[in-house]
């Protein structure tokens, strides 16, 4: 029904008046009045659904979609922020050289440069050990061979029993071959050994090529982000917002995160070479072959905060035990590693981590779970930076800072 407005009468003064009730219409008196009826709004619906409850659904999956996002784009979005952070630690030798009136192209060049030949020498200054550690490689192989079968017992432990009950469900399961063929031909089955080396040391090589490329391509990305300066500093702020405030919120967002990161990227190359030279002269002491290499592997893997210095004290509590054949040797070199990086872990990080953003051990601990899970190694080394990010993005945004408390101490 369309509603149509009440004209003037062009022969009245003034207009018309409109009956208000049935009376003055001339109606019954007994007839009933029409209540206008009004269309009942969403809220009013008890079918609706509340809004709080559909922006929790749209959140929940655009958080799932940014997870599968991370996790599909792995292979570029890991060497992105290993470029970015290899700015971050670079960039205030970059900015010396540019006030001694360098070029910063040239600078950021010389910088790349000087760390590659320092990578190299280390490397080169390692290789006898690397190589005698190869070349031991098949004798402790054996020796590893030989405590198993030293230490099987003479009856079949229950392991063995489970193993053997699960082969011969298996062959219950496999449908029987068929009949011999009538020619006389002998049938063949092929049978895959457990564990294929050959196939391991493969895809390890072409492992080695492909984080050989990504590494010259994180070189690259790191030398253009040298290059630039504060290039995307500036464009990050003007793309911001319209409005003063909304400027300076961001630029005090990526003030804090060149300031933690800086901070924590110093402490932490600062801490894994103390480890790492503190591990070496250790070992050295106490005997163990290649201590160098294994100072070495103990300064990287304490990067990963808890399960760091778990791996490098199981770890060398193998390398002595194939070395020295003690269980006494293996708890001896495993307790001074373990004791290295507690001191390390308690004392010396959180006395020069002050400047950083602190973390509660529950975020920074399921942290690493997830960034682990999404991806592996990779995950687990880049895990804290990026929390050190997300908690200062957290907690300049109004919405978001509970997520920052729940990161913060």
């Amino acid at each position: 029904m369309k509603l149509k407005a009440v004209e003037k009468s062009p022969s009245a003064g003034a207009p018309e008046s409109v009956p208000r009730t049935a009376a003055e219409a001339g109606a019954p008196a007994d007839s009933h009045e029409e209540t206008p009826t009004t269309t009942p709004s969403l809220t009013q619906d008890p079918r609706a659904v509340p809004v709080w409850v559909r922006s929790a659904g749209l959140t929940m999956l655009a958080v799932i979609g940014a997870i599968f996002i991370l996790q599909y784009a792995q292979a570029m979005i890991i060497p992105v922020v290993l470029g970015v952070l290899i700015n971050y630690a670079l960039d205030p030798f970059v900015t010396r050289l540019t006030r001694l009136h360098v070029p910063r192209p040239v600078a950021a060049g010389l910088v790349l440069i000087t760390l590659m030949a320092s990578t190299g020498l280390l490397l080169y200054s390692l290789r006898p050990q690397v190589s005698a550690i190869v070349q031991q490689l098949p004798d402790a192989a054996r020796r590893l061979r030989r405590i198993v079968e030293d230490g099987r017992p003479a009856t079949p432990s229950a392991i063995e029993q489970v193993q053997k009950a699960a082969t011969e469900l298996e062959k219950a399961a496999t449908p029987s071959p068929g009949p011999l063929p009538r020619n006389g031909v002998q049938r063949v089955q092929v049978e895959t050994p457990p564990i294929n080396i050959n196939q391991y040391v493969m895809y390890g090589s072409l492992s080695l090529v492909a984080a050989a490329g990504q590494a010259v391509l994180i070189l690259f990305l790191a030398f253009f982000l040298l290059a630039s300066g504060d290039l995307y500093r500036r464009k990050l702020v003007k793309i911001a917002g319209p409005t003063l405030s909304e400027k300076k919120v961001t630029l005090e967002i990526l003030r804090e995160i060149d300031e933690q990161i800086e901070a924590f990227l110093t402490v932490q190359l600062f801490t894994s070479a103390v480890v790492a030279i503190a591990t070496w002269l250790a070992f050295s002491a106490l005997g163990v072959q290649q201590a160098a290499v294994w100072g070495v592997m103990a300064g990287i893997f304490n990067s990963i905060p808890y399960f760091g210095p778990v791996l490098v004290s199981g770890s060398t509590a193998i390398i002595a035990f194939l070395q020295f054949g003690t269980i006494e040797m293996a708890l001896l070199v495993s307790a001074v590693a373990m004791a290295i990086t507690s001191v390390e872990g308690f004392f010396l990080t959180p006395m020069l981590m002050s400047r950083a953003a602190r973390m509660n051990a529950v975020a920074v601990f399921v942290g690493l779970l997830f960034f682990g899970w999404l991806w592996n190694v990779w995950g687990m080394l880049l895990a804290v930076p990026m929390l050190m990010v997300l908690k200062t993005v957290c907690d300049h945004v109004e919405d978001l800072q509970s997520v920052g408390e729940l990161l913060g101490e």
